[in-house]
């Protein structure tokens, strides 16, 4: 077995990322407005595996790039944008809402003296509904009524192995759809799909294909298809109760 990635312990994370911060605040004086930590070491939830990701806000003079590398025993992440691009990333609402909100939601401030992670706090809670259904609208279209095409087509032609692949894209999808009408945000990606069956509202045929996919039954092909029409049907029928219309009525004039 390859040794890496190796375990680390929380405390010899802490004295990694204490050390990383330190050099930033030195190399780059002056230039760094705030840094903090995001991810399962800002939750409190890494594992002896996890690794060490960071926010570091910059002045827009600031020369300081992104760097994502593997330093044994450590992998780090850098996340680094300006004041104005990380408020403006943390008030964006898209169809991945629900997956990267939780970057501006738990941040562990390392050094913050102007509060700034605590004031991006804010900004997702403020996303507008119309905002919302417009993207649930065209994330429809974009993802998931493809996605289904995908499955249909691909059971027609007996290429049966991909069935598997589509009902796990149609779970994810409409899990990010799940989140972004409940707004709520997913602790993490190994926790999103459980952590979406407990939301408030969900579309019908969600929890049969979920359950299916947790457990890894996915062998029975034509019980996975079956679990993946009766989520398509679930989903639109959930999309004419949010009021959220998709299918053009009248055929798009493109002049």
């Amino acid at each position: 077995m390859r040794e890496l990635p190796l375990p680390t312990s929380i405390q010899e994370k802490e004295q990694f990322y204490a050390s990383v911060t330190e050099q930033l605040l030195a190399d780059f004086s002056g230039e760094i407005i705030a840094i903090g930590l995001y991810g399962s070491m800002a939750t409190r939830s890494a594992s002896r595996y996890s690794d060490i990701e960071m926010h570091v806000i910059i002045t827009d003079n600031c020369t300081l790039k992104e760097h994502e590398f593997v330093y044994p025993p450590f992998k780090l992440e850098l996340s680094v944008a300006t004041e104005q691009q990380f408020l403006e990333g943390a008030k964006k609402v898209d169809d991945s809402w629900a997956i990267r909100t939780g970057v501006y939601m738990n941040i562990l401030p390392l050094h913050d003296p102007s509060a700034l992670f605590k004031r991006a706090r804010q900004l997702p809670l403020l996303i507008d509904e119309q905002d919302i259904r417009a993207t649930m609208r065209i994330f429809m279209i974009w993802e998931p009524y493809e996605t289904m095409g995908k499955i249909r087509g691909n059971m027609e032609m007996e290429n049966f192995h991909y069935i598997p692949i589509g009902a796990y894209d149609l779970v994810w999808q409409t899990a990010k759809l799940i989140g972004l009408w409940n707004r709520i945000w997913y602790s993490t990606r190994a926790k999103t799909f459980q952590e979406a069956l407990a939301a408030d509202s969900i579309p019908e045929g969600f929890e049969p294909l979920v359950s299916r996919i947790l457990t890894g039954k996915l062998e029975d092909t034509k019980a996975v298809y079956a679990c993946c029409e009766a989520l398509w049907e679930g989903l639109n029928i959930w999309y004419e109760q949010l009021g959220i219309q998709y299918i053009e009525r009248e055929m798009p004039q493109f002049k």
